[in-house]
């Protein structure tokens, strides 16, 4: 007969269950549903062996972080030794996580199951756990569990501050929508001074300078030579500037009043307020891509990386994912419909690694295999960039560099460096690196230490001591006099 017991871990500590007639209730898996919530046969059923409580806050944060990446702690090992004189050789240790029950397993040569009826039996051990443990209220049990919660949580959102990836899809999505009313917006002014200097349009295609032009002319017919300079200066071309001030005393346009004319250069100074606000976004994702996934921005860009991330989620989604997923990312209306044509419609070859430069440059019948290797070459970057502590491009630049050689291998059949070579070649340069990055570290210290001790001694020659010190020499000063005078007192 196998006996059965099951590990709870709960936020006040660790608690081993004894489970009687384990075979029977295996057999009878509806009947234990059904009997969790009454606690008469529950605890005909289950009963305690032994309760090691967490000794103060920080150590049950440290045991749950660790259990929930499946890690056996020391105080879970020193708990099951503490009853190992309870198993038996046929003892089976009931388990919720299957990976710490592997690791249990290798570690302390238990036979581990989360299978069958033990999920239940957790169930049951959960709800009336209060009434299994001596000392032990539901209000207390909530409150432990809460506060570990909270202190769990915020530990898991305040893992690494300057590599947040929230901010890269915000800003990303916030970037597109800017484009969009950009725009929406540059057209409706385009359409609005139109009717006063059609002619303008054709001279200024570029909508950032249109704006910036209208707001300089404002009335075409007050357009002077006067004001040459300052179109000049606005569009960078002296003959441009001159074909736009002869085409405003030449012009066709209606005439227009005080007040609309106003309500024209409000928005197109509004216009142009958007446009430097797109400049300083693209600016800041740049930055913040630079922290988060530099070999991947350095791969593929930081607009097209940015729309990756997004798009999955998370950097941790994207680097999970396959590269046959990274390869049709955005592309998944598209897919869905030629997997429901069944075989009429061809499956797309790409999603967003279309906006690349490397899928423009190659070939129209190279491009889905560009593309297959583009995608190849995203997802390692992006697990490198997920799960290194420290961030570098070193990677993205060698990758890069392995789909600029495959673009040449397509045109003229030139045979590019093995991947194996090229990943050896990084990681060398990486150690290089990180070992500059310590020394700069250790001479930063000693200088400062140095800064110091120079600062300390000229402080002492020139009479000009650090407060602490002042106050130490002060006391000693102190207790001399007081012994020179109870001396002389005597």
């Amino acid at each position: 007969m196998s006996q059965l017991f099951i590990l709870f871990e709960h936020a006040a500590g660790y608690a081993l269950f004894r489970i009687k007639e384990f075979e029977e209730i295996g057999m009878l898996l509806p009947q234990v549903e059904q009997s969790v919530t009454d606690l008469s046969r529950f605890r005909s059923v289950v009963s305690l062996v032994g309760f090691a409580p967490f000794k103060t806050a920080v150590v049950a944060l440290e045991n749950i972080n660790n259990i929930s990446e499946g890690i056996v702690t020391e105080d879970l090992k020193l708990f099951l030794d503490s009853c190992s004189s309870e198993f038996t050789k046929d003892t089976i240790l009931g388990v919720a996580d299957p990976k710490l029950g592997a690791n249990i397993t290798e570690t302390l040569d238990i036979k581990c199951d989360h299978l069958n009826a033990v999920p239940e039996i957790i169930r049951g051990i959960r709800y009336h756990f209060h009434n299994l443990v001596k000392g032990f209220t539901s209000q207390s049990s909530t409150i432990a569990q809460l506060g570990l919660g909270h202190s769990y949580s915020r530990a898991k959102v305040k893992f690494n501050v300057n590599r947040v990836d929230n901010m890269i899809i915000q800003s990303i999505t916030l970037l597109d929508q800017l484009d969009k009313d950009i725009n929406t917006f540059s057209m409706r002014i385009r359409e609005w001074y139109s009717y006063h200097f059609p002619e303008l349009a054709k001279i200024v295609p570029e909508n950032h300078l249109y704006a910036k032009v209208a707001r300089v002319i404002q009335d075409r017919k007050e357009l002077t030579n006067d004001k040459l300079a300052a179109i000049e200066e606005v569009v960078m071309d002296s003959e441009k500037a001159k074909a736009i001030v002869n085409a405003a005393n030449s012009s066709m346009g209606m005439d227009i009043n005080e007040t609309d004319l106003k309500n024209v250069e409000q928005f197109a100074k509004r216009v142009v307020a958007l446009v430097n606000y797109r400049k300083k976004m693209s600016e800041y994702l740049t930055s913040k891509m630079e922290g988060v996934a530099p070999n991947l921005a350095t791969l593929i860009g930081d607009q097209v990386g940015a729309r990756l991330i997004a798009h999955a989620g998370s950097l941790t989604n994207l680097a999970k994912a396959p590269a046959s997923t990274v390869q049709i990312l955005g592309a998944e209306k598209a897919l869905f419909r030629a997997l429901k044509s069944r075989g009429k419609a061809n499956t797309p070859k790409y999603g967003l690694l279309f906006h690349s430069t490397f899928i423009g440059r190659a070939g129209t019948k190279n491009r889905g295999r560009i593309a297959r290797y583009l995608a190849n070459k995203c997802s390692i970057a992006s697990r490198i960039d997920c799960f290194t502590e420290t961030p570098m491009k070193i990677f993205g630049e060698k990758l890069r560099q392995q789909v600029e050689d495959r673009l040449v291998y397509f045109t003229t059949g030139k045979e590019p460096k093995k991947n194996l070579d090229v990943m050896r070649e990084a990681l060398e340069e990486t150690a290089h690196m990180l070992a500059a990055m310590e020394k700069e570290k250790k001479e930063k210290k000693k200088k400062n230490k140095k800064k110091r001790s120079e600062v300390l001694e000229n402080g002492q020659e020139n009479g000009h001591i650090e407060n602490g010190e002042a106050e130490v020499d002060m006391s000693i000063q102190k207790k001399k006099k007081k012994k020179s005078k109870h001396i002389a007192n005597e």
